[in-house]
């Protein structure tokens, strides 16, 4: 069974993976994650789709993520995953990659060298309050200057991926000293990335993000973000699921004080 990079042809199969493993389809996150990650797969011995899948998503010369890791369950625990591990953190080189990892996966994980640098939890449920009155709708007018801060905070180069959230997302909303993203997954709208100065211009960004969103919104915090989770809390967001942050070949890029949330948990 080889390893090979996988193409829009394989999203069908890939959204079929998610399922046979209890995850939801999502198949425009897939899509995204193609357009801006290297995406490898095992083809299914039996000829019925993909036995295993991962993406590696890489961000200028010092940063790289992992996500969209999926074996079969007809092939679990035959090293697939792992496999697949090795191909994408050689592919990888020298930058320091990360990851979110369950309970389930983190024991592969560490066997590879990556350690547990904080947790963080997905909240959901259906925001509640007021318009702050801060925050204004943006346009590609405004990306320049996203970009630069972006790069400030995150420490590297994800201009590409950002680029795409005036046609991937719904909406677009910057501050004074802030931006926030919020995109429609299958069963709720995700808010993120949202990247900001201080809280009060985070808290501002999400509110008026998750208002527009016309139902579930999802969230996920750092765990260390105490206040930001009661405050979330106060307002319709809660019930976590908790993930452990993990990373391996030196410590993250930039200054992530500024990142309140994360486009995605499979972007790092």
């Amino acid at each position: 069974m080889s390893i090979r990079r996988l193409t829009p042809d394989d999203l069908d199969d890939c959204a079929r993976l998610a399922k046979d493993r209890g995850w939801l389809p999502e198949q425009e996150k897939w899509r995204l994650l193609f357009e801006v990650g290297e995406p490898y797969g095992i083809d299914a011995p039996d000829g019925d789709g993909l036995a295993a899948t991962n993406i590696l998503t890489r961000y200028g010369d010092d940063h790289a993520v992992i996500s969209m890791v999926l074996t079969a369950s007809r092939y679990a625990r035959q090293g697939l995953g792992r496999r697949l591990m090795e191909h994408v953190l050689e592919a990888a080189g020298e930058r320091v990659v990360s990851l979110y990892a369950t309970e389930n996966g983190r024991p592969l994980y560490e066997r590879l060298g990556f350690r547990v640098v904080g947790l963080a939890a997905k909240h959901t449920g259906v925001f509640t309050g007021e318009p702050s009155g801060m925050t204004r709708l943006a346009t590609e007018a405004d990306l320049g200057w996203i970009l630069d801060l972006d790069a400030e905070v995150f420490g590297t180069d994800r201009s590409a991926l950002l680029r795409r959230m005036f046609t991937f997302g719904e909406q677009v909303r910057v501050a004074e000293g802030g931006f926030g993203h919020r995109w429609r997954n299958d069963d709720n709208t995700v808010i993120g990335p949202v990247v900001a100065a201080d809280e009060a211009t985070a808290r501002a960004l999400i509110a008026d993000l998750a208002l527009g969103a016309g139902g579930e919104v999802r969230m996920d915090f750092d765990l260390d973000r105490e206040s930001m989770i009661g405050w979330a809390a106060g307002h319709g967001v809660g019930d976590p699921w908790q993930v452990s942050r993990m990373v391996r070949g030196g410590d993250l890029p930039g200054n992530r004080a500024g990142q309140f949330l994360p486009f995605m948990q499979a972007l790092g």
